[in-house]
């Protein structure tokens, strides 16, 4: 007897009950972003990457309470704008009705009762138009201005790895006036690649409002901010790989070696 090979069928929804890959968790997000700052902090004690990522740990915290507001509803302004649409429908059933009674003595009074009443369900409709869309413009405004602030972490992060040269440090160009810490190889190449986990960090932080928020406006600005942390990141892994060359370079023998004396 031939075995069954009758395959269950299910739906998507139950073939992967599991969502936690389909969606950023911001709790996770705040957790990297201290492991981050714990491991940065441990290498580099008090050094100005830790500060920065510091603050961005408590940025962090205020984008989860930021996502929250702006996904809740705002009732006072759905309950106006229910308000307004219970106005319309009373004023367009009060001109039906109006218009069932008309005679031909009144038929001025009529048409000037049935012009005030279209005006008034025009400019009622016109209100809530507003009211909608002012919820709307009210979240993106503080949105916008949280990403800004992104926007300019990451130039501040951009900054701290401006200065860490790999030439400077392997003693091939110039000394530099700037005081700077000192650092070997291994701890300049972790240096820049904290930098670029913050700058990806970032990025992942200003995602999180684009996630249950759908705004074109909002999310051009946070596609901004990924293409700018995109492109730091490129510039650090240039210097890392110049480091690595460097790295090589030094290890590698001076000069040739020198062949046996041949007997005679």
């Amino acid at each position: 007897m031939a075995p069954d090979t009758t395959v269950n069928w299910q739906p998507a929804e139950q073939a992967s009950p599991d969502a936690r890959f389909r969606r950023l968790d911001s709790r996770l997000i705040v957790e990297t972003v201290r492991t981050l700052h714990l491991r940065i902090e441990a290498r580099f004690p008090g050094s100005g990457l830790a500060q920065v990522v510091a603050e961005m740990s408590r940025v962090a915290e205020e984008t989860v309470a930021r996502t929250h507001w702006i996904q809740k509803p705002h009732f006072y302004i759905r309950g106006a704008v229910a308000l307004l649409c219970l106005s319309i429908i009373a004023l367009v059933w009060s001109l039906l009705h109006h218009i069932r009674h008309v005679q031909f003595d009144d038929y001025t009074s009529a048409i000037q009762a049935v012009e005030a009443s279209i005006s008034s369900v025009v400019f009622i409709g016109a209100a809530i138009v507003f009211l909608v869309s002012w919820e709307n413009r009210i979240k993106r405004s503080r949105a916008l201005k949280a990403v800004h602030e992104l926007r300019a972490m990451a130039h501040i992060v951009d900054m701290h790895q401006l200065t860490k040269d790999p030439e400077s440090y392997s003693g091939l160009s110039a000394s530099s006036p700037i005081k700077r810490r000192e650092m070997t190889y291994f701890e300049l190449n972790r240096y820049l690649d904290y930098c670029s986990d913050s700058l990806a960090l970032l990025s992942k932080i200003a995602a999180l409002y684009v996630q249950e928020f759908q705004d074109s406006v909002l999310l051009s600005a946070v596609d901004e901010v990924e293409s700018l942390t995109s492109g730091f990141s490129r510039k650090i892994w240039q210097k890392l790989t110049i480091l690595e060359t460097l790295r090589r370079a030094a290890a590698a023998p001076t000069g040739p070696e020198e062949a046996p004396d041949k007997p005679d």
